[in-house]
């Protein structure tokens, strides 16, 4: 073949590359969740698919696969064709502290992933039994220190954003408070409620009612600013302690070498959805804050959340397998 014919030949590819974009998509798209219904990384995704399916005037299928700590769904999408009609529900911990906390992970969260876009993020709260004497965060650390290994802490489950954050608060803290892991927020929450354990780190919506009720009393939330769920509770830096803030995201990844505008239209159509007022009120009433980040953007937040918390993990020894 001269050059001629190849440069025509190019150009055909080309052409062809660039129409098969412009129509994408031409089929439903899929999204891999990787907890089971009801959790609030199904949730966030059920409610702002529906808005990205306008914009893109297709229908997305929300597929569970839970199980193994979210590394079923991410293996399975990471082997997905790279053609932006897969992607991966992927969670905060998940993905940046899989790959210290299991071994022979098959995936990586850089390597095998497209990053689209940050969807959401949720603030978690330290709480306590109303039976500690504690009334602050400050008050808290300071009992701990008086009683090294009393305290108790429940969370969702080991290897959690609030396992993996509260291990990094007992290391800057320099204090000792026991771990126990549940599987879920509502067991660990009824644990707490009944007083089989002092204090708990979750997610606003798993105990706001409870907090409310006077069941449970919020010492801070680990944020940035102060959450609507809970305005009288300080944020941990008001409560002394900058720098703790434990935001899960969720996010949507597709497969490496997907395309790049496959992957800037479904990042545009997630932009569209979180500005539609719908969307909005259901992602607050399910304790999550609309917090879009472009392809580029969501990139550099992995990079620094590995960065963060692998360190922590590694000098927590937190293994999942």
């Amino acid at each position: 073949m001269n050059r001629l014919a190849r440069g025509a030949a190019a150009l055909l590819c080309l052409a062809i590359s660039t129409s098969a974009l412009a129509e994408f998509p031409e089929r439903p798209i899929m999204v891999t969740v990787p907890v089971p219904p009801a959790g609030i990384i199904d949730q966030v995704t059920r409610v702002i698919t529906p808005a990205m399916s306008k914009r893109l005037g297709q229908t997305i299928v929300v597929e569970n696969r839970p199980g193994a700590s979210g590394n079923i769904a991410a293996n399975s999408v990471a082997r997905a064709n790279p053609d932006g009609y897969t992607l991966l529900a992927g969670y905060s911990m998940f993905h940046v502290g899989n790959p210290v906390m299991f071994k022979n992970l098959d995936w990586d969260p850089v390597r095998d992933f497209a990053p689209v876009a940050m969807l959401v993020v949720s603030p978690h709260v330290v709480a306590v039994h109303p039976s500690v004497p504690v009334n602050t965060l400050k008050e808290y650390v300071e009992y701990a220190r008086s009683h090294p290994g009393k305290l108790n802490y429940a969370t969702s489950g080991n290897g959690s954003v609030p396992h993996v954050g509260m291990e990094l608060f007992k290391q800057t803290n320099q204090i000792q408070v026991v771990h126990v892991p549940y599987k879920g927020a509502g067991p660990a929450v009824q644990d707490v409620l009944a007083g089989n354990v002092e204090s708990i780190v979750a997610t606003l919506p798993s105990v706001a009612s409870f907090i409310k009720a006077g069941k449970l009393r919020a010492l801070a939330v680990a944020s940035k600013t102060r959450s609507p769920l809970l305005p009288d509770v300080p944020t941990a830096a008001e409560a002394g302690f900058p720098g703790f803030e434990l935001e899960a995201w969720v996010a949507f990844f597709a497969p490496a070498k997907t395309p790049q505008p496959v992957i800037d239209k479904l990042s545009a159509a997630v932009s569209d959805a979180l500005k539609d007022p719908a969307v909005v009120r259901s992602l607050d009433a399910a304790g999550a804050q609309p917090s879009y980040l472009s392809p580029a953007e969501l990139a550099k937040q992995v990079d620094a959340d590995i960065a963060r918390w692998q360190p922590v993990i590694r000098n927590a020894n937190i293994k999942v397998d």
